[in-house]
């Protein structure tokens, strides 16, 4: 059961790190969508290093 949580939380993480490639790939990036994509990011890598 956890490792299915893990896995499910690692898939919106790189769903997250794809959002923000495409972002910052921009001709004019929005900085405050990046820095929200980062902070969820940062948020979910925290989640899977607790479990």
């Amino acid at each position: 059961m956890a490792s299915s949580h893990v896995s499910a939380l690692e898939t919106k993480h790189a769903g997250l790190e794809a959002k923000l490639r495409d972002e910052m790939s921009r001709p004019v990036p929005d900085t405050s969508a990046i820095q929200s994509i980062k902070k969820r990011k940062l948020l979910l890598k925290e989640e899977i290093s607790r479990n």
